[in-house]
Parts: structure tokens; sequence; C-alpha cells
């Protein structure tokens, strides 16, 4: 008679999951162990031109394994919750162990680094929504968009997604602890065309709790309007001048940081931060922080990846790099202690300045707004940037018309250095929460 599949799973059946993980690592001859167990839920639905295109229920579990013998590592995971496969997965992972090589920075992360007290961060706010629900949702979004302009020709549909999940964390210095959160959103894209000419766009909002997440009809209204204000793009000649970076694309310079102070970037010097600790590398003006304990924050998260506990924690002080994004492993092939960063940033913040995207562009004069990004052209090596980008063209503060086909270049090092602004606009989306940017100095290449 086979086994029955484990029932249901809430956080106190999923910790004693990581228990019994972590005893049959024990009995394989582990030494150390750390053991992750989940489970999510959630609903999908997509909505074109008014049908109904996809719509997905899923329910999804896992269990990952890591163990060491001495300073030998192996891992393994399944999505088999059943008592045989938490023993088979972690004797699979002891068999691994014994076949690799010692590595002397390898292990769990200190036991005096773990969140024994840990704050409660309000990140479970179930969406009680049905499939038929959901469906009207999207149509509302999507409706709204086709109904906003004449020019709004086609739709790739509006969406409606809901996710719970559970996940827990243990490891053998006796640390087991979790939580579980939901995220909600809601999004549309459209298509419009004007003589002979078509530009796509898009808007969605996400959030924790519905209740705080934009109208269908707001965000199908705002993504027509950014569809509509893009057609008939020029492109421009090559010149050289400031760029304003909207906030949902003025993320990614904040991602480019973060990717060259991780602590895997720097102990391979494949990083153009190498040793620049302490160093200025932003305008004095320039704050930017983890803040990891926001309630209901996208990003937020009591501890990291290993157990250790997050804290509020500057990354640039007064313009300067303070510190770096570690996890145990990189901490100790630096020589350093971990940040507690095993797993990436948490609310990555940059402080805003007092002036908004329209006195930004008071400011910039004649330059570039870029409201769109393509590719990936980044040398994280020398900082060396270069992306395609579409926008708008300003003049006297104000702007003139929509660009398109356009490669905006540079260097990180340089572009941090020239960051004039920081706007008060903070797109609260992510897990990096930035208002625009102004940088001085960029070239444009297009025609």
């Amino acid at each position: 008679m086979s086994e029955p599949q484990t029932p249901v799973l809430d956080a106190q059946a999923l910790e004693q999951l990581v228990g019994q993980v972590l005893d049959e690592a024990r009995r394989a001859g582990a030494t150390a162990a750390e053991v992750a167990v989940s489970h999510d839920t959630g609903l999908s639905v997509n909505v074109r031109l008014g049908e109904v295109e996809t719509l997905e229920f899923h329910r999804d579990q896992g269990v990952g394994v890591t163990v060491y013998i001495g300073q030998r590592k192996g891992s393994a995971s399944s999505s088999d919750l059943r008592a045989r496969s938490l023993r088979e997965v972690a004797e699979a992972a002891c068999r691994i162990a014994r076949y690799t090589a010692e590595d002397p920075c390898a292990g769990l992360a200190d036991a005096g680094l773990m969140a024994r007290d840990y704050p409660a961060l309000d990140l479970d706010h179930p969406w009680d929504l049905e499939a038929d629900d959901a469906i009207g949702i999207a149509r509302r979004c999507e409706a709204a968009a086709r109904a906003e302009d004449a020019r709004i020709i086609n739709s790739e549909g509006g969406s409606v997604n809901t996710f719970r999940g559970t996940a827990i964390y243990g490891n053998s210095h006796g640390f087991i602890g979790g939580y579980a959160s939901t995220r909600h959103s809601l999004s549309c894209s459209v298509l419009a065309g004007d003589g002979g000419t078509m530009e796509r766009d898009y808007w969605y909002t996400v959030a924790r709790e519905a209740g705080a997440l934009e109208t269908p009809e707001s965000v199908g209204m705002e993504a027509a309007r950014r569809a509509v204000r893009r057609l008939n793009a020029r492109r421009l000649s090559t010149r050289r001048v400031p760029v304003l970076y909207a906030p949902d694309v003025a993320r990614s310079m904040l991602g480019h940081f973060v990717a060259a102070i991780r602590g895997s970037a720097l102990y391979r010097k494949s990083s153009f931060l190498v040793d620049r600790l302490g160093e200025r590398i932003f305008p004095e003006f320039v704050h930017i922080h983890e803040q990891p304990h926001i309630p209901r924050a996208l990003g937020s998260a009591p501890f990291d990846g290993e157990g250790v506990a997050t804290q509020a924690r500057d990354l640039v002080r007064d313009g300067h790099l303070a510190s770096y994004a570690l996890d145990s492993y990189s901490a100790r092939k630096l020589g350093m202690e971990t940040t507690g960063n095993a797993g990436g940033v948490r609310n990555l913040t940059i402080d805003p300045g007092t002036r908004d995207a329209q006195a930004l562009l008071r400011e910039m004069g004649t330059g570039l707004l870029v409201t769109e990004l393509i590719g990936h052209g980044i040398n994280m090596v020398n900082g060396d940037y270069s992306r395609g980008a579409a926008g708008f063209w300003v003049e006297n503060g104000e702007i003139l018309y929509p660009v398109s086909e356009i490669t905006v270049a540079g260097n990180l090092k340089d572009m941090f250095m020239n960051l004039v602004a920081v706007g008060s606009d903070v797109d609260l989306r992510g897990n990096i929460r930035t208002g625009s940017l102004l940088i001085d100095g960029l070239t444009i290449a297009g025609e």
C-alpha cells in the first residue's frame, strides 16, 4: 500500500517536516545541515479581448536540504514531502557531499547571528478570490483600457494574480523559523495605432493586500495612456545629454549597484567596485540603505536565507560605499562577516529629494526622459553600460515628442558620480524603492 501524500500544510506542519529532515541528515552522517520547506498556492487569470485566455490554479510544495560533512557540501531537493522522500533527499545530499572537495569557507552561518527574536511584519493577507471574480476584474481592467482612447487597437490582455506562500527554514544550530506571505497583482497591456505606426505599453499594480491595489479601471486607463503617448516616435542623432530615468526603470540602476557589491562578484574580482569600501562612489547627498522590517512591504523579511537576522543597514552613506552585500560563504572568502544578505537585499531604498518628476524635467532643461530599457549590455568588471531605450525628448523642461530605437551608453562609475537628483516620485512596487534619477552626461546613440 502506497504511503499517503502529506496533507497540508500550515506553518506548524512545515516546521515538523524541517525537523524530520534535519534528523534524517544527522542519521545519514551530516555534521551540519540546513533545510527549507515551502508550500505555495495561487490563482492566475488572463483575459484578452474580453475572453478568458488562461485560468490557472497552482499548489506547489518542496523541500531543499544542504548538508555538510566536515567542510564537504552536498545539496538535494524534492517536491515530495512524504516521510520516505524526506529520508531519501537527506541521504542523497549526504552522498553528494562525500564526493565533493573540501572548502574551508563552507558551512552554516555562525550560530550567534541567528534571528532568535524577530518581528512580525504583517506580510500575510490572503485574498479570497474566486475564479469568476478574478475574470470579472481582469475584464474591467482591459475594458477600461480599450475605452480610454480610440487609438487603442488591440490588447495583450488584463491579468489578475494572487499568491500565498509559507516557507520554513531550519538548521542544525537549533534555529527553525518561517512565515506566510502574500502577493497580489493586476496588470494590463495594450497596443495603440495611428497612421501606420503601432506601440505597446502596460501598467501594473502589486501589493501584499488586495485592498492596497489600484482599481482595475485606473490600471487599464494608465496602460492605454502610456501606449498612446508613444505613438509616432522618432529617432535621435548621436549626442551627449542629461538623462532622467523614470522610477520604474530607475530601479534597474540600483540593481546594477547591488550586483556590483554582491559578495560572489567581489571575491571573484568581477566587479568594478572591488576594494572600494569606504570610498566615495556617489555624490555626497546620496543615501542608499536597506529597510527589511517595513510592515507589508514587498521586500520585507525578518531573516535571510541562512537564518541570519536582517537589520536596517546603510550601503551608501554620504555618497561613500559603507557596506557590501554578503552571505556567510562570500564573507568568509573575503575575510569578513555576513551582512545578512543570503537571498539578496531587502527593501533597498535611495532617499528621495523634494522635487517631483516635473520639477526634475525643468531642472534637466534639454535631455532625454527614459521610460523603457531594452537588453542587458552591462560589463560588471569595468562598469561599461549600454542599453537600448525608448522615452521622450525634452526641451526647456517640456516633453516634445516620443523617441525610440536609441541606445543610452556610459560607464556606471561615472553615472553614479554624475547623479544630479533623486525624485520624490518613489515607486514602491518592488524590492527596490526609488524615485526618478537624473544623471548628467550620457551618450545617446541613434541615427
